[in-house]
């Protein structure tokens, strides 16, 4: 005996709840397969502005204003050994940007999935996807705790474990080191905070061998973690639980801003960074979220394209089963969103990681309004694909990094290296201090 839905969706995280609550709000049957209970620890904590007028068009405004949450008007970025940051507004873009939240996933995420289930999306949670029996234009079938479960179309949502990718051999990840990525993170209290409308701002701090991010989730919790390359962390002999710990050590600012903060001693650990499941859409399915493609967090994208492209999948689906586009119509429609969204996050990733790029970031502005180019593309307003002022500032952008690299165009500036003795030797000034 089987379960026929209209739409079976594979993940109950912010790109299937989204696209189930707006196929079931459609009048379809919705199947929703979350492998774990809500609420569940994720990271992905800070969202981009983009998010805030898509929430307002999915009716979730009010849902999300009963939720604890930090507001959002930049971001802080800094090298880890200069206590002379810089800071900037999503309003300094050269599109308008809007103001946007830090929350906790565990709330947010359950949420949207009591959302969904209000809007007539049956979801089943301790109910992984286990098996694909059958995958093909109209007709999927499924296993699941047990179960067979039958369906029209079938969405992928299942995140970082990508059960279609993996299914039809898909899922690469790439050969760059600058690409092969592993985090180590964890909640504190007593992180030290800007005042006023800088509190909410994500902090980053660069260091020659990755990153760091400080992100207010509420009024007393800060998520931190430390991004960096396998091949540097195997050279350590540091247990993978208690990295975090270490690196914060080394670096000055980050060690300054926790010196009262409180919070387990180890940490968790999540590797794989980056990798695609192209092409996105085949016979019977559509990958959205990070079951399509998983991108570097520095950017923090990862909610607003799960979102964004589930919302767009899930109207595209809607016509689908309407029988008004084609299959095959539908499948290149989703996969330009994916590939046209998320191309110039690629290439902005890439170029975060050269030492050239952060000099000139640091510097804040640059001709033609290059800079608010940037920023609006950090603020998420690229979908379905940055318009042209942006793409060509984005050019520009990119010739400067390169001149930079042997012509200096901005002041520069040195790095910062956790494994340089003389770090803790940093003067720590007595509060906060920001360009």
């Amino acid at each position: 005996m089987s379960e026929l839905y209209d739409v079976v969706i594979a993940g109950g995280g912010p790109a299937g709840c989204t696209a189930g609550l707006v196929l079931a709000r459609a009048g379809f049957r919705v199947c929703i397969l979350e492998k774990d209970q809500h609420p569940r620890f994720h990271i992905g904590e800070s969202i981009l502005p983009r998010n805030t007028p898509l929430l307002h068009e999915l009716g979730l405004s009010e849902a999300l204003n009963a939720l604890p949450r930090v507001a959002k008007f930049g971001a802080e970025f800094g090298f880890g050994n200069d206590f002379t940051t810089r800071t900037f507004q999503f309003t300094d873009g050269l599109l308008p940007g809007f103001p946007v939240f830090n929350i906790e996933r565990s709330v947010f995420d359950e949420m949207l999935s009591k959302e969904a289930r209000s809007a007539g999306a049956e979801v089943f949670e301790n109910s992984p996807l286990d098996e694909v029996l059958k995958m093909g234009e109209g007709q999927v079938e499924v296993r699941s705790a047990g179960r067979v479960i039958r369906g029209r179309v079938l969405l992928d949502a299942s995140g970082h474990g990508t059960v279609v990718g993996r299914h039809v051999g898909s899922r690469r990840t790439f050969d760059e080191p600058e690409l092969q990525k592993v985090a180590y993170f964890q909640h504190f209290e007593g992180v030290e905070r800007h005042a006023g409308d800088l509190a909410g701002h994500p902090t980053l701090l660069m260091c020659d061998e990755g990153w760091f991010w400080l992100i207010a989730i509420n009024a007393t919790t800060t998520s931190v973690g430390f991004v960096s390359r396998p091949s540097f962390v195997r050279t350590l002999k540091v247990p993978p639980d208690r990295l975090l710990s270490w690196a914060i050590e080394r670096c000055p600012v980050a060690r300054h801003r926790m010196r009262h903060a409180k919070g387990p001693h180890t940490n968790h650990v999540m590797a794989d960074f980056s990798y695609t499941c192209a092409p996105f859409a085949g016979p019977g399915y559509f990958l959205i979220g990070d079951a399509a493609c998983f991108l570097d967090p520095i950017f923090s994208t990862g909610v607003t394209l799960a979102m964004m492209s589930a919302q767009a999948c899930a109207t595209n689906v809607a016509a689908l089963l309407r029988g008004e586009v084609t299959w095959a119509r539908a499948q290149a429609e989703h996969c330009r969103f994916v590939t046209g969204s998320t191309s110039v996050f690629w290439r902005l990733i890439r170029l975060y990681y050269r030492h050239s790029f952060r000099e000139l970031f640091m510097n804040a502005r640059g001709p033609m309004n290059v800079h608010g180019a940037i920023i609006s593309i950090l603020a998420g307003q690229v979908f379905p694909k940055p318009i042209w002022p942006l793409r060509w500032r984005m050019r520009l952008f990119e010739a400067l990094v390169e001149v930079n690299e042997h012509f200096a165009i901005v002041p520069r500036r040195n790095g910062c290296s956790l494994l340089d003795d003389t770090q803790s030797l940093v003067e720590h000034p007595p509060e906060l201090t920001r360009a």
